[in-house]
């Protein structure tokens, strides 16, 4: 009933062509939030908070971490919770990060069964396989109540000491086309469980040599427009779910200036959605990494993101945990919206792209556009 409901309202605010005056703009704000947290239960730690800002609508989804996972049951009983408190909006997005090899989630030791890295699957499997591997993965996640994986990675192994994306082994190559065959394995075998994807780490993290967990890569002179193609292939297949950027300055996409692309109107609205025509949900990579916190305050960071075209802001709270995360980017962009007509049309349509994916939960999830 919610989803109808809520498609009533994407529906009529469409025709009308008009800004639609249900839900407000904190509400709609409040979508484009998706909050990691402390705890691993129920009850424990900020999960009671947590609950709250869903019943609420101040937060639009959760994203699980290593520390929120005790066991099997305790996260059936979050996740369970968590579709509970949400149950009068849109459902909630439930993310964690499960790619396999080095970047796992859940383990053997919680009783999942882990899948090689990225660059394994690739040399051991043909795609037919390895989308096998990823339906029993997606499946186990389905079952666990998650929704969103947030992968494949389709940055290209071009530095292979690269310490976040070649040396993990999180690449499935250097060539654009069969990471595009991969990734697409990927996204179909989560597709078949009811499950979202997010494509990642646009416009290309696999030529750094930085990790942007840690400072701000400048990929300006070893990043190539090859790096583009996995999206653009996948882009054109409809198998892009969400696109989620990456905290990376390309002086040869933005030459204006020095913020990393999750911040920059030239990477986001000139190259992804003007180039390469994609219209569906932008993701930041999480707006607390040290690469992006360390040079920008919580404003900058939350004002150049929306703008710059970002559709869904990740606050992890991993390094630098706090717990009213929420409640600060909500007045940043309530308080800025009163005063820049274009900032709350931005907003809103945001709104409408994220409600419109999560549509594609209600219905079994099929391809984007179709």
């Amino acid at each position: 009933m919610r989803l109808a409901t809520y498609s009533l309202l994407l529906f009529c605010a469409i025709a009308s062509g008009a800004r639609a005056e249900v839900p407000d703009l904190r509400a709609w704000i409040g979508q484009m939030i998706l909050l990691g947290f402390l705890g691993a239960d129920a009850r424990d730690g900020w999960m009671p908070q947590v609950l709250e800002q869903l019943e609420q609508g101040r937060i639009g989804g959760v994203l699980f971490l290593k520390g929120n996972i005790a066991s099997r049951r305790a996260v059936l009983r979050m996740n369970r919770a968590i579709a509970r408190a949400a149950r009068n909006g849109p459902p909630p997005l439930i993310a964690i990060d499960q790619e396999g090899g080095r970047v796992e989630r859940l383990t053997r030791r919680v009783g999942f069964t882990e899948l090689p890295s990225a660059s394994q699957i690739a040399r051991r499997h043909e795609p037919a396989r390895a989308r096998q591997r990823y339906a029993d993965m997606a499946g186990q996640l389905r079952q666990w109540g998650f929704n969103l994986n947030l992968g494949p990675v389709v940055d290209l192994n071009v530095n292979p000491a690269n310490p976040v994306i070649g040396r993990p082994g999180r690449a499935y190559s250097a060539d654009p086309d069969t990471v595009a065959r991969y990734a697409a394995a990927f996204v179909e075998a989560h597709r078949e469980h009811g499950m979202l994807t997010a494509l990642k780490h646009f416009p290309g993290h696999g030529s750094s040599t930085a990790d942007s967990h840690d400072t701000l890569p400048d990929i300006s002179a070893t990043w190539s427009r090859t790096e583009l193609k996995p999206y653009r292939i996948l882009i054109r297949d409809k198998q892009a779910d969400m696109i989620m950027t990456g905290h990376l300055v390309n002086a040869q996409l933005q030459p204006a200036g020095k913020v990393p692309a999750t911040m920059s109107q030239a990477v986001i609205e000139g190259v992804l959605r003007g180039e390469l025509g994609y219209d569906g949900v932008v993701i930041s990579d999480d707006l607390q990494m040290d690469g992006v916190a360390d040079r920008f305050d919580l404003k900058a960071r939350v004002l150049g993101a929306v703008n710059a075209g970002t559709d869904i802001l990740i606050f992890a709270n991993d390094r630098h945990p706090d717990r009213h995360i929420v409640e600060k980017v909500t007045d940043i962009l309530a308080e800025a919206a009163a005063q820049d007509e274009a900032l709350a049309a931005r907003i809103e349509r945001s709104w409408r792209r994220i409600v419109a994916l999560k549509e594609r939960l209600g219905s079994g999830i099929s391809g984007a556009g179709e």
